[in-house]
């Protein structure tokens, strides 16, 4: 196998049952996650089909005897556990077994029951409790406490959305790991009675002038896969799933002129966060990490032609480990097709009436995965272009968070979406990590901007010009995004050149995007420091995957984590092996089109070649046939 090879179902059979025979688990231990641990970079580039090494298996879990979360490794070439340890702080991701916990002690909750009472509502069947990553313990739990907190909405309607049903005011504790449970009880508010049905089976009158739009390619895509291996046009790369981070791109090649040239060693979601601003009962704890606190890979949609992905898909399967320590299988989770993307380039010659225009349709090869966490859908879609061009799209959509009003008025922090319902204001803060290999592995950033000029060299006195600046350290790093100053970031291989003498790189295109709203001090900050700046760029450590906690952000409530404490040192990044970590978002207001269900939502960024090629790389793409007919 290679070593970016994802792990099979007899890989983490294996690995669990060595963990269980050799470590120091109880009969109650349950499993959050388990993946192939990615070896050194060094083994990977230079391994060759055949050599041997070290495969480990990295399992995840809690024990709730012990009332702590373990880290273990387990070599699956010598049969035997490689390290175990018991985690100090912050606990492993959500797994069923917890919920199931939440669910058990929630319902046997007289506070909780009479509260529902309060409401008029008699039959706890009828209620769905929204278990919620608690961010921090309650006060008066153990300190090693596994906790939760609930919210509920009435489900009188089996079929119907019950998320438009909120119950006000209400709030459930769970201590998994004891069973404790408090209660908070913060007034009665009306059930709203917007039915908030969106389902088509549900909705009262469906458009009748859509016509079908079918994609074909009667010779098939133009696209190899060995493997997980994908060959398009002149890209290279591999793919991959992680439980925590999702969707992962290896070693992104292009071959230019028969020159297999890298341009990232690694490329995927590192953390995010979900900040709220409204500071109502309901809401002013929720700032979810929903990669590390729920395993983001987990929560993937085994996906659907004709729905999620349209023409001619390639599927890539995922295998998951679960809370039992048995695998299954997610079919269908990553989806791979071309699509036709408008044009490439185009001239016509206004001069010379009689020759045709040049024109050429540019193509996209896409790479997508969409998972459901809770009331929320994320999909992750990679595009790579004919022209060297690689982007990143992040689609928002789902049901957005909601509380009751009585007065039906909304506020600043949560507008009114429907007849007696708001939305709390947040924020969605996704952090990758871009591990560059520009041509090799020795990389340096430039922060480019575009400023005017001085007053008298320019005639009309409206020069602009482009300046970039070398960022050097680590601290020097710490930067946001200026559309003012249309800035973008520059990753340049110095020890290579293009045919005009110029350092090859590639340029990384910011959208605009704000950083964390919340103060320096606040609790989703020092949870998650990521999100404090746009760009960070650190050398590279193989023990420095994460932008925070990583596998334990669970009630972890340090903030000497992740990019914050990697960069107290303010290490050199000049021409070395580097990391570019970009923080994105969206801040989103929500509005009456939000609801019941929310349009997609979009964020992202772009990465170009500037410089890298010695022309336009996609001139030789040939025109097509319906061009000339």
């Amino acid at each position: 196998m290679h070593p970016l090879d994802p792990c099979t179902k007899q890989e983490l059979t294996s690995a669990v049952s060595a963990l269980r025979e050799q470590g120091d688990l109880s009969e109650q231990a349950v499993f959050s996650c388990g993946y192939a641990a990615e070896p050194e970079k060094d083994l990977v580039l230079n391994f060759e089909p055949g050599s041997p090494y070290d495969r480990i298996i990295r399992l995840i879990g809690y024990d709730k005897a012990k009332g702590r979360s373990f880290d273990a490794h387990v070599s699956v070439t010598k049969g035997e556990l490689a390290s175990f340890t018991w985690v100090e702080n912050g606990h492993s991701p959500v797994n069923m077994n917890d919920v199931i916990d939440v669910y058990t002690a929630i319902f046997a909750d007289e506070a909780w029951l009479e509260g529902l009472k309060k409401r008029g509502i008699e039959d706890p069947s009828q209620v769905h409790v929204e278990p919620w990553v608690a961010g921090i313990p309650h006060p008066d739990f153990p300190q090693n406490a596994r906790a939760y907190r609930t919210i509920a909405f009435l489900n009188s309607d089996p079929e119907g959305n019950y998320y438009a049903k909120p119950i006000e005011g209400l709030i459930g504790w769970v201590d998994v790991n004891t069973g404790q449970t408090i209660v908070e009880d913060h007034g009665v508010v009306p059930i709203p009675e917007d039915s908030g049905d969106y389902a088509a089976a549900r909705v009262e009158r469906l458009r009748d002038d859509l016509r079908p739009i079918e994609i074909t390619q009667p010779d098939g895509p133009s696209v190899d896969v060995e493997g997980r291996i994908v060959r398009w046009q002149k890209w290279q790369l591999r793919v991959s799933v992680h439980p925590i981070e999702g969707l992962v791109l290896h070693d992104v090649r292009y071959n230019d002129d028969g020159r297999e040239r890298p341009i990232l060693y690694r490329a995927g979601l590192s953390d995010m966060v979900v900040p709220y601003g409204d500071a109502s009962p309901m809401h002013y704890w929720k700032h979810a990490f929903d990669a590390g606190e729920t395993a983001l890979g987990h929560m993937a949609n085994s996906l659907k032609l004709g729905c999620d992905c349209l023409g001619e898909i390639y599927y890539f399967d995922n295998v998951l480990l679960g809370t039992d320590g048995e695998p299954f299988e997610i079919e269908n989770a990553v989806c791979m097709h071309e699509e036709d993307y408008g044009i490439l380039w185009k001239h016509t010659n206004a001069f010379r009436p009689e020759s045709d225009p040049e024109v050429r349709r540019s193509r996209r090869l896409v790479i997508s995965m969409i998972h459901t966490v809770g009331n929320y859908e994320y999909g992750f879609f990679w595009y790579f272009y004919l022209d060297g061009t690689i982007q990143m799209e992040i689609k928002l959509t789902g049901i957005v968070g909601v509380s009751a009003v009585a007065d039906n008025v909304g506020s600043d922090t949560a507008p009114l979406v429907a007849q007696s319902i708001t939305s709390p204001i947040h924020q969605h803060l996704f952090c990758f990590r871009l591990d560059f290999n520009v041509d090799g592995s020795e990389n340096s950033v430039y922060e480019v901007d575009v400023e005017a000029t001085p007053d008298g060299p320019h005639p009309y006195g409206s020069g602009f010009r482009s300046v970039a600046r070398l960022l050097s350290t680590e601290q020097e790093a710490q930067r946001e995004i200026d559309p003012t100053r249309s800035r973008v970031w520059r990753i340049v291989n110095p020890d290579v050149k293009n045919k005009l003498g110029q350092p090859v790189g590639y340029k990384l295109l910011p959208q605009a995007s704000p950083t964390s709203l919340c103060g320096p001090d606040s609790i989703p900050v020092k949870r998650g420091g990521f999100a404090q700046h746009n760009l960070w760029v650190t050398p590279y450590s193989a023990d420095e995957m994460s932008a925070g906690a990583g596998a334990f952000t669970n009630l972890h409530t340090r903030d000497d984590v992740g990019l914050p404490s990697y960069t107290k040192a303010n290490r050199s990044i000049e021409n070395k092996d580097l990391v570019v970590w970009h923080t994105l978002g969206v801040t989103h207001v929500p509005r009456p089109e939000d609801w019941p269900i929310m349009p997609v939502e979009y964020a992202g960024f772009t990465l170009m070649p500037v410089g890298f090629f010695d022309k336009n790389p996609s001139v030789d793409v040939p025109p097509t046939k319906a061009c000339k007919s």
